[in-house]
């Protein structure tokens, strides 16, 4: 069996006297293309917003394997809020369910700005040009290159990225993710607003980054027809609770993921 890379357990989250989590468990395997769905306000995004740092639970952990061990990044993020760098620094990377992309840099800078903890951008080396800080410049360059080759934006490195379409920002917000170097990249509803051609596109990159450059995935997604043709495990969350967790076909057929997320079979 395969070792999970990642394990949640008992995750909870409370908002004033509102649970957004209550006791959330749930692994996922490495080398995995894993899904989160569950209806508007089941709580994928705040389990996300948990794994990478924007929000610390309150009870729980989240457990990110390291070699033999494993590292709890609750209680790494000890009482500070908002620690998306050390979680970064951890090998996980997320995109937004609305894009939040540099507008006014141009595509290729979005992708420099992700690498700016390969860089060695101190005052002394940068103003002094010395060979250490040119060659990581220029290996920040050839990886953002790469990504945007890999993902087909290489022709437009020197636009604005807010004067790219929809569906390119999408794709440059993987890139831009890609070039932490992530071991696990979370998606949060890379799908919305694409057309099916996109969409088509879309699961061919997603599956490309778990085959061809070994990441774990873990995605929330509405589209039903998506996340069933690229999953091989699929986590329900209702009422921020795990109700459902199995592959895409028992999914399909489990009475209570058809009554709280599908509808049920005899809703007209």
């Amino acid at each position: 069996m395969v070792q999970p890379l990642l394990q949640v357990e008992n995750l909870l989250v409370r908002f004033g006297g509102i649970l957004a989590l209550n006791h959330v468990s749930f692994a996922v395997a490495e080398g995995s293309i894993t899904a989160l769905i569950g209806p508007n306000g089941a709580g994928k995004t705040t389990v996300f917003n948990c794994l990478t740092g924007f929000y610390r639970a309150h009870e729980g952990r989240i457990l990110l394997r390291e070699g033999e061990g494993a590292r709890d990044l609750v209680r790494e993020l000890g009482g500070f809020w908002g620690g998306t760098h050390r979680v970064a620094r951890a090998g996980i990377a997320r995109t937004f369910q609305n894009i939040r992309l540099f507008a006014d840099m141009s595509v290729l800078e979005n992708l420099l700005v992700a690498q700016h903890r390969q860089l060695n951008r101190n005052l002394i080396s940068g103003f002094l040009q010395l060979a250490s800080f040119r060659k990581a410049e220029a290996e920040a360059i050839d990886f953002a290159h790469f990504w945007l080759k890999t993902v087909g934006l290489e022709g437009s490195a020197n636009q604005l990225a807010g004067a790219l379409s929809y569906g390119n920002q999408r794709r440059l917000e993987i890139a831009r993710s890609m070039c932490t170097r992530p071991r696990l990249i979370c998606l949060d509803e890379p799908a919305a607003g694409l057309n099916p051609k996109e969409t088509d596109q879309l699961a061919e990159l997603i599956r490309a980054l778990r085959s061809e450059h070994k990441v774990t995935v873990l995605v929330i997604e509405h589209d039903m027809s998506l996340v069933m043709g690229i999953s091989e495990h699929i986590i329900v969350l209702n009422y921020g609770q795990v109700i459902a967790a199995a592959d895409p076909q028992a999914i399909q057929h489990d009475p209570k993921v058809l009554a709280a997320y599908l509808g049920s079979e005899d809703q007209a």
